[in-house]
């Protein structure tokens, strides 16, 4: 498969970072030596304000976003909040988003740690509350453009090809990508998005997100309050995670994959536009 970075995309991958995958020796299944690039995972430690909120495993690229992205899909930064500064510090492996009035959640948050396992995510009171007066436009979402966003995105060059075990989340404006971020966690993945989306003050409204991941509950409520309409996957859904998609209005496509696909909510929003 030929692999080209879409001329939409402003955020795309970086699969020849050094920093972002190891070189390894081990056999094969004949006793032959192979060699072979695997993904680098290394703790990152949030702070907002003077409060230690959480460690995540990440790969280690856009800490910033990563922080501002969490901080925000978990609730703890709303969009009234002023956000004064971002300090990563490498050698620490830390970074801390500073607002410009201490938010409440510094004092009665309890340390959390959040690991890469696909089924650990930490999911604060404060994002469920976070749907109840929610309402998500009515974007249509055409199957032509579906189609045109997979072809895009599987031939992006990424990590994900270069050396597999980790998780894609992008950013579409119909069929065209305009931030593609990686991570080991499929949450990180989105929270990067979400730090950028926030700093370049990008319009949610009518935009589809597009993951490789799972399809679960933290997936579809961070989907949702982001104010993304229209969530796309080329894996499956959780039951729970298809709940709250319908209860919220949000579009949920999975198992995608060439012209097939599933769409267990927001079908009335599907444009048939395609054979």
């Amino acid at each position: 498969m030929s692999t080209e970075v879409p001329a939409s995309l402003r955020v795309a991958p970086t699969p020849d970072d050094a920093r972002l995958t190891r070189g390894v020796t081990g056999v094969d299944e004949t006793g032959a030596s192979v060699a072979l690039r695997v993904v680098e995972e290394r703790p990152l430690t949030i702070y907002l304000n003077a409060r230690e909120i959480v460690t995540a495993m990440t790969i280690g690229d856009h800490p910033e976003w990563l922080a501002l992205g969490f901080l925000v899909n978990q609730g703890m930064v709303r969009p009234s909040d002023v956000v004064t500064g971002i300090d990563h510090d490498a050698e620490l492996q830390a970074v801390v988003v500073r607002t410009a009035v201490e938010t409440d959640h510094e004092a009665r948050l309890a340390r959390a740690t959040r690991t890469s396992g696909c089924a650990v995510g930490t999911v604060f009171g404060d994002m469920m509350e976070g749907l109840e007066d929610l309402t998500l436009p009515a974007t249509p979402l055409r199957v032509s453009e579906l189609r045109a966003l997979s072809r895009a995105v599987n031939r992006t060059p990424s990590l994900y090809l270069a050396a597999g075990a980790i998780h894609g989340t992008c950013l579409c404006a119909g069929g065209d990508p305009l931030a593609y971020f990686e991570d080991v966690g499929r949450h990180n993945a989105v929270d990067k998005l979400a730090g950028w989306m926030r700093i370049a003050q990008v319009e949610a409204g009518d935009k589809v997100l597009y993951t490789t991941g799972r399809l679960t509950s933290e997936m579809v409520i961070k989907c949702a309050l982001m104010g993304i309409p229209s969530l796309v996957s080329r894996s499956g859904f959780t039951a729970w995670g298809v709940e709250i998609a319908r209860q919220v209005g949000l579009t949920v496509i999975g198992r995608m994959k060439g012209s097939r696909f599933i769409c267990l909510s927001g079908a009335e929003r599907v444009v048939w536009d395609a054979e």
